[in-house]
């Protein structure tokens, strides 16, 4: 090992210098190295467990990938600050295929429509949106049932896949193609049930603790976000950034992904080079001046996009 670099501080320095781009939120700065180590870490993946905090990771974040560093580290036999761990193996992922497995859903999800109401499914899927989320806010139960009916019934005829954000219980009564759940959800809803009435399951993540215990429930999909800044809903995790996208999306590689936060048209073309399958869209429809043109310009687009774009199963490693 260099000398530089024989403290876990100057490891964490280093670190930090090599993959700046995954910088995100408040960097912490505090030297916890002594700490970590009286904890169990060697001097290199306490280095690491360090710069991970610099470079703005939430501490659970950090530690799991600490952890998968110095798996990485053990499959290998050699420690590297050059080589971001993005292998499931590292991870402690099972491999797949699995059993137990929420139904499938394509890779491809191609433009994903968040949207308000019934009657925005059913523009939306007479536009020809290949996936489209019923994201209704209501306190009324009659209220909320009457649009998930509406909305399935709107997609009926069409190509479009209607998953329904939170109400499962209603999804399930009304014969809906999937369920869409925030991680808070997940505590509530019985995913056996849900996987045993045939829905398939999307799932919100905001970094590596969330994806890790998304994964575990092996859902249809993964939504990965917010990747840039969005006004839409107050966010407790920063921005993640492009450089988290390529990582996150060749270590969840196995899973379809989405994503979704901040991405209009200009960002669309780096997004999908970081090998996900699909984008999805709040305001850049619903905020539109002619929403159902605006729709097909970005669905033309993201396929456009997808011909191009390599799927990440076939990188053979992170641009960081």
């Amino acid at each position: 090992m260099n000398t530089s670099m024989a403290t876990s501080k100057g490891i964490a320095q280093t670190l930090a210098q090599t993959h700046a781009g995954m910088l995100a939120g408040e960097p912490r700065i505090d030297d916890m190295s002594m700490q970590d180590q009286e904890a169990g870490w060697d001097v290199e993946h306490a280095g690491v467990l360090q710069a991970c905090r610099q470079l703005g990771f939430l501490e659970h974040d950090a530690q799991c990938v600490a952890q998968a560093w110095r798996q990485q580290t053990l499959r290998t036999g050699h420690f590297s600050v050059a080589d971001w761990p993005t292998q499931p193996q590292d991870f402690g992922l099972s491999a797949h295929p699995r059993d137990k497995a929420f139904a499938p859903c394509p890779r491809n999800l191609g433009l994903y429509a968040v949207l308000p109401d019934a009657q925005w499914v059913h523009r939306m899927a007479q536009t020809g949106v290949q996936t489209l989320q019923l994201r209704f806010k209501s306190e009324d139960p009659d209220a909320i049932r009457q649009q998930v009916r509406l909305a399935v019934q709107a997609v009926r005829g069409t190509d479009s896949l209607l998953f329904i954000n939170d109400h499962w219980q209603i999804a399930i009564e009304e014969g809906a193609y999937g369920v869409h759940l925030g991680q808070e959800d997940m505590n509530d809803a019985p995913l056996a049930q849900l996987r045993l009435a045939g829905l398939r399951l999307g799932l919100s993540t905001h970094g590596y603790a969330e994806m890790l215990r998304a994964d575990a429930a092996c859902p249809s999909y993964l939504a990965l976000g917010a990747i840039f800044p969005t006004t839409l809903k107050r966010m407790a995790t920063a921005p993640q950034g492009l450089s988290r996208l390529n990582a996150y999306a060749q270590l969840m590689q196995h899973h379809p992904l989405v994503a979704i936060g901040g991405i209009d048209e200009e960002r669309m073309p780096s997004v999908m080079q970081s090998g996900v399958g699909s984008i999805a869209v709040v305001r850049a429809i619903t905020g539109a001046h002619q929403p159902e043109q605006t729709a097909k310009g970005l669905k033309h687009l993201i396929e456009k996009l997808q011909k191009t774009a390599p799927r990440s199963q076939n990188r053979s490693k992170t641009t960081l």
